[in-house]
């Protein structure tokens, strides 16, 4: 059986080239998913940024909301980044109307909660389980996780904000790290697709 996991980008919105080229430097088979029929032939997805409440409506739209709640519920190993951690979050504190999540953390999450595009940062971040110093992430409108409940491990701290979090298969992080060519956070996620094939 072969140990390379197919992973899938969530391709509705958001930076689905980035995240498919860190994948694959990352070894794993990466490739763009927008309907449920894709969904189906993966090992794990990755949730990109973009804005979460048009990703939300897209997914409705393209029928992938429902799928993807069920492959999640499920265990499917799931990573998302910016917009994609606001999606897997259980709970929003401050949602746009008719906005949903695809749910899988249990966390409360704050949209834009490090400013508006002008105040974006890049920082180096220390990442539990990833070796080899700061990860640098780049923070854009990024929204960052206010409290987590039990079965959530806080796996990264910024400026005394959570913005990274682990349950079970679930990974999400408040920062773009598919942007900076420094790809250990998509290689912790592929191993941990490999260790739930």
């Amino acid at each position: 059986m072969s140990t390379t996991p197919v992973i899938g980008v969530l391709a509705l919105q958001g930076d689905v080239r980035e995240h498919l080229i860190a994948l694959a430097a990352a070894d794993a088979v990466a490739r763009p998913v927008r309907r449920p029929e894709e969904l189906a032939q993966v090992d794990g997805l990755v949730i990109p940024g973009g804005e979460s409440t048009t990703i939300s409506k897209l997914a409705d739209l393209f029928g992938m909301a429902a799928p993807l709640r069920e492959r999640i519920a499920a265990g499917m190993p799931v990573y998302g980044t910016c917009a994609g951690l606001i999606m897997l979050a259980d709970k929003i504190l401050d949602p746009r109307s008719g906005q949903e999540t695809f749910g899988g953390i249990d966390m409360i999450v704050r949209r834009n909660a490090f400013g508006r595009q002008n105040e974006s940062f890049e920082t180096g971040v220390d990442v539990a389980g990833v070796e080899g110093g700061p990860v640098e992430g780049v923070f854009i409108r990024a929204p960052w996780v206010e409290s987590v409940g039990a079965a959530a491990e806080v796996v990264a701290e910024y400026d005394g904000h959570i913005v990274a979090v682990r349950q079970g298969n679930a990974l999400a992080t408040s920062f773009h790290p598919e942007l900076t060519g420094d790809h250990r956070v998509h290689a912790l996620f592929v191993d941990m697709v490999r260790a739930a094939l």
